[in-house]
């Protein structure tokens, strides 16, 4: 039986919850009529609620538990820093132990001349500092105009008002007055849902091409860098054709722009490799970082930058920074996040065990007669359903109706696997075993079935005009 700690009824945290409590990214009425789910414990890749139920935490929080929930290790390090140096800012020429060791950990993972990390709070803030990286880099090399930032619909970067300007969602645009000057968005590299009559191949040409297009229409002398994930996490786990990262890599180089890679979800063994840019052999200027840096245990993030962009940047009082850039209780428990996942062996067993065993379990859910495709690099995957595989059809209901009711059915099954739009998304923790994958799998078939089953009694399973 679950150890439940004492608490409240569940209907009376739910009442509070409605009451006091502003939800990210919700629609609060309708929220507070339903009452959230309440999380009170967790372990390994099970959460547990408030009703003692156990669910499979398909999304690893959001995307970023990536050792799983419970390692004491991590509470132990923290509650040491807490006792040794509970907080020091690291303005005014000072620094501390543990942001020293972290930052230098950081390089020694990072490929190529990514030595230098500007610590930040999540990826949110990180993508803030870029923006401000990037234009104040080329203002010191005598080219202020080079201010434009080019990235893709579709993108997230963050929910701040800059870092959700990098990113390409139209829902988050159309409130708050977003996108901010200087940033310019193309298409994004989603063969499944906008590659017509193209190959994959060509498609991911012709997507990576657009941005040749954009800086030639904008003016070269104008874009100061691309910003784009390695994988789409948020966007709905969008893998670009083999294609696309090649010509992007080509175009950059031609133009001269500097390449940001948004590692935030990729980063910290998600594909396999420390890093997503490793494993589609990506060469940045920068990289956003965040999330599994601490699996999720302590909020930090940062922006790792090459030799030649942190030597420009240096030469001059950058007067950027957040009160808790380096967090000393954040950096000892990231470092010892990272010592675990290095010691352990937990990203050579993704890349070599893991992975391997998942792709194959999730790819077989494109049996199912709802699915169209299954991608999946490393530990993040997606479906696509459709109610016809064969053109790879959207439904005629209004897009994420159908992902909605799929995402309701694997709650139902105690299942946390997440809906974009009508495709369905995973990123379980890292240390999940084979047994527990074969359990996701069969919780989110299930689900599936039962999708199916309700759309075909509701009249839903009809293909847009």
């Amino acid at each position: 039986m679950n150890k439940i700690t004492n608490h409240m009824p569940t209907a009376e945290l739910q009442r509070l919850d409605a009451a006091h409590h502003m939800h990210p990214f919700t629609a609060q009425g309708a929220l507070g009529e339903k009452g959230a789910r309440v999380i009170t414990g967790a372990s390994g890749v099970w959460l547990t609620d408030s009703e003692g139920r156990r669910i499979l935490d398909g999304m690893a929080g959001l995307w970023c538990v990536n050792l799983g929930y419970g390692r004491e290790e991590l509470a132990d390090a923290a509650y040491r820093q807490m006792k040794e140096l509970p907080y020091y800012n690291t303005f005014f020429q000072t620094t501390h132990v543990p942001v020293v060791a972290l930052a230098a950990r950081i390089a020694e993972l990072a490929p190529g001349d990514l030595n230098h990390v500007f610590f930040a709070s999540s990826g949110s803030e990180a993508n803030d500092t870029n923006i401000r990286l990037v234009r104040h880099y080329w203002a010191m090399k005598g080219q202020p105009q080079r201010d434009t930032i080019i990235s893709r619909r579709n993108a997230y970067h963050g929910s701040s008002i800059g870092s959700a300007s990098l990113g390409g969602m139209a829902p988050m645009h159309a409130q708050g007055g977003l996108p901010i000057p200087g940033i310019h968005h193309i298409g994004q590299p989603n063969w499944w849902a906008e590659g017509g009559d193209m190959t994959p191949e060509e498609f991911g040409l012709a997507r990576a091409r657009e941005l040749e297009e954009a800086i030639e229409r904008i003016g070269p002398d104008r874009v100061g860098a691309f910003i784009a994930e390695p994988v789409q996490g948020a966007g709905g786990v969008i893998v670009a054709p083999e294609t696309y990262w090649p010509e992007i890599q080509r175009i950059v180089r031609k133009y001269g722009i500097l390449l940001i890679a948004d590692e935030v979800i990729c980063g910290f063994g998600r594909t396999g490799n420390w890093f997503g840019s490793q494993t589609l052999d990506i060469r940045p200027d920068i990289m956003t970082i965040a999330k599994g840096l601490s699996s999720g245990y302590q909020p930090i993030g940062g922006s790792i930058v090459s030799d030649e962009v942190a030597g420009m940047i240096g030469r001059d009082e950058f007067n950027h920074g957040y009160t808790y850039s380096g967090h000393p209780v954040a950096c000892a428990v990231a470092l010892e996040n990272l010592r675990i996942l290095d010691e352990e062996g937990i990203v050579d067993r993704v890349r070599e065990h893991t992975a391997p065993y998942l792709k194959s379990r999730w790819e077989s859910l494109a049996d199912h007669p709802l699915v169209g495709e299954a991608k999946i690099v490393g530990l993040m995957g997606s479906i696509a359903l459709t109610p016809d595989k064969a053109t790879r059809a959207a439904f005629a209901a209004d897009a994420g109706t159908v992902g909605f009711v799929c995402r309701e059915r694997c709650f139902a099954n105690d299942l946390v696997m997440r809906h974009v739009g009508d495709r369905m998304v995973i990123s379980p923790p890292l240390v999940i075993s084979d047994e527990e994958i074969d359990e996701l799998i069969l919780r989110a078939r299930r689900a599936l079935d039962e999708t199916h089953d309700r759309l075909r009694a509701e009249g839903l399973m009809e293909a847009a005009a």
